[in-house]
């Protein structure tokens, strides 16, 4: 990993009158974030895509041999950061567009010369991304509510890998989809951190994140309970630091 962070998090605090904390994410990485339900992770998660503005301190991106401070999600995007959300039918998907307005509604700029969309450009751009993440859409066209749950789900992600992130964020990733899509997204996040991109994963399933992840933060009631790597890794590990045991 290069030894200068990607992300470096500064005395955050996640509520008022939480305690403070700080890390930084290093290139290649990824990273797993792990907790109760409603205890800080999907906020930690959040406030890094620059949805959620916390009550103190800093999250900073590395850009052209400088840091800048992220300003919010629109900034982020702009800076490197692409984000999935967890609940792709309310927050991730347009349901009266087709899949291929979805894949591209993020980088339409990409498929525009002189002031017109190039179509062409367009579905060429989507079939890299259609064989590289096996997404099963035999039309395009047709709306994005005619895939099912798992191939919405590698649509949302094709979106994301499209604005060529260098810090991707991930919101339970694979809730929701079957065992076949699971190991296809697997082999995705592997393949990009492999190319150097940071993830930052938030899963529901202990399992999941020992599987995939170099290290997990463990959030308790707002605070980060404890930092997991190498053979502290465990799912003892993580239920007792969830529950603010000694493991």
């Amino acid at each position: 990993m290069s030894e200068t962070p990607r992300m470096i998090i500064d005395d955050l605090a996640l509520k008022p009158g939480s305690s403070p904390f700080s890390q930084k994410l290093q290139r290649g990485e990824i990273v797993g974030l792990a907790g109760l339900d409603g205890h800080g992770q999907q906020r930690f998660l959040e406030t890094l895509a620059g949805l959620e503005k916390p009550p103190r301190g800093t999250v900073s991106i590395a850009r052209n041999m400088e840091y800048v401070l992220l300003k919010g999600f629109r900034h982020g995007v702009a800076n490197g950061i692409a984000y999935l959300p967890r609940d792709r039918r309310a927050t991730g998907i347009f349901p009266s567009m087709s899949i291929l307005d979805n894949f591209a509604i993020s980088t339409v700029w990409r498929d525009t010369s002189g002031g017109i969309i190039r179509t062409a450009r367009r579905g060429a751009r989507f079939e890299q991304y259609r064989q590289r993440l096996a997404i099963k859409a035999p039309d395009p066209k047709a709306p994005i509510t005619t895939l099912s749950g798992g191939n919405q789900q590698k649509v949302l992600l094709a979106r994301a890998l499209a604005l060529s992130p260098e810090i991707l964020l991930l919101n339970d990733p694979t809730r929701g989809v079957d065992v076949a899509t699971r190991h296809v997204l697997y082999d995705v996040f592997r393949g990009v951190a492999r190319e150097g991109m940071t993830l930052v994963i938030l899963s529901s399933e202990i399992e999941e994140i020992l599987l995939l992840c170099q290290r997990v933060l463990v959030f308790r009631e707002h605070e980060l309970a404890a930092e997991l790597a190498g053979d502290e890794m465990s799912t003892e590990g993580v239920i007792s630091a969830m529950f603010g045991k000694a493991a």
